[in-house]
C-alpha cells in the first residue's frame, strides 16, 4: 500500500462525543434507540470480517451463518455493552473480543434455536460471503479478521466518494482519478490522466491531489465513528495502514 492515508495532522479533530461508538457505550447505562441504530448501523457495515473470522475458525458455511446472525442478536440486546472490557475504546476490538467469548461459551444456548429464526436483520447473504471467502489468502482466524476490517473500511471509503462525485454528476471523472488512491505519488501519470479528462497537467494534478485528500479524510471519519477519542484515531490509522501494506 502506497502512502496515499497518512495520519492527516491538520485535520479538524472529529467531535467524538457524537460518534456512534461512544452513543453505544453510553447505552450501557439505559438502552435507547439512538443506540440501537448506531450499532446496528455498524454491524450491518463490519458482519463481513465477523464471518470470515467464524469460517477460518473451522466452521462450515451454513453453520458460520447461524453463529454469525445469532452472535449480533445477542449484541444486539446490550447485555454485553455493560462489560467493562479493556479495548472497548475501539470497535474493532470490541467486536472480535465479544465473538472469541461467544463462540467459547454462548453457541451451545443459541444451537437450540430453529436456523434463521427471527435473526435476519443483518443482510448476511450467504452466496456472497462465501463467494468472497473462497478467494481469501491461507491467514489465521484473527489476521483474516484484521485484513477484512481494513478491506471494508477502504471498501466504504470508495464507496462513499464514489457516492460524493456521482451526486455532483461527476462519476467518470472518478472513475478515471479514482487508481490514483492507492498509487505512489511518483507513478501517476498526470499527463495522461489530464488527457483522459480534457484538463490541462496542472489540473490535473489539482483533482488528483483533492480526491486523495477526500479519501484520507473519509477513512478518518469512518475510524472516527469507532473509537473514544484521538489517541485511539491515530492508533487505528497507523494499524490500518499496516495492514493494507502488508496485505497479502
Amino acid at each position: 500500500m502506497s502512502s496515499a492515508l497518512p495520519e492527516s495532522r491538520h485535520h479538524s479533530a472529529p467531535r467524538f462525543t457524537t460518534t456512534r461508538w461512544s452513543i453505544i457505550a453510553v447505552a450501557c447505562h439505559g438502552p435507547t434507540l439512538e443506540a440501537d441504530a448506531a450499532l446496528e448501523a455498524l454491524c450491518r457495515a463490519y458482519w463481513y470480517p465477523l464471518y470470515v473470522y467464524v469460517r477460518r475458525s473451522g466452521h462450515a458455511p451454513a453453520d458460520a451463518q447461524d453463529l454469525t446472525q445469532a452472535f449480533f442478536a445477542r449484541l444486539l440486546e446490550k447485555s454485553w455493552l455493560s462489560d467493562a472490557l479493556p479495548e472497548r475504546g475501539r470497535f474493532r476490538s470490541f467486536l472480535l473480543m465479544a465473538l472469541k467469548r461467544f463462540l467459547a461459551k454462548e453457541w451451545r444456548r443459541e444451537n437450540a434455536r430453529k436456523r434463521g429464526g427471527g435473526l435476519g436483520f443483518v443482510p448476511l447473504d450467504a452466496a456472497e460471503a462465501e463467494s468472497r471467502y473462497a478467494i481469501e489468502p491461507s491467514l489465521g482466524p484473527d489476521e483474516m479478521f484484521e485484513r477484512r476490517w481494513a478491506l471494508t473500511l477502504l471498501d466504504r471509503g470508495f464507496a462513499s466518494l464514489a457516492a460524493e462525485y456521482a451526486a455532483g454528476g461527476r462519476s467518470a471523472e472518478f472513475e478515471q482519478l479514482r487508481p490514483h488512491l492507492a498509487a505512489p505519488r511518483e507513478e501517476i501519470d498526470y499527463e495522461s490522466t489530464a488527457a483522459s479528462l480534457k484538463l490541462s497537467p496542472g489540473a490535473a494534478r489539482v483533482a488528483v491531489h483533492r480526491l486523495r485528500k477526500r479519501f484520507r479524510e473519509v477513512i478518518r471519519h469512518e475510524i472516527a465513528q469507532t473509537v473514544a477519542d484521538e489517541v485511539a484515531l491515530a492508533e487505528e490509522l497507523r494499524h490500518f495502514v499496516n495492514i493494507l501494506r502488508h496485505r497479502a
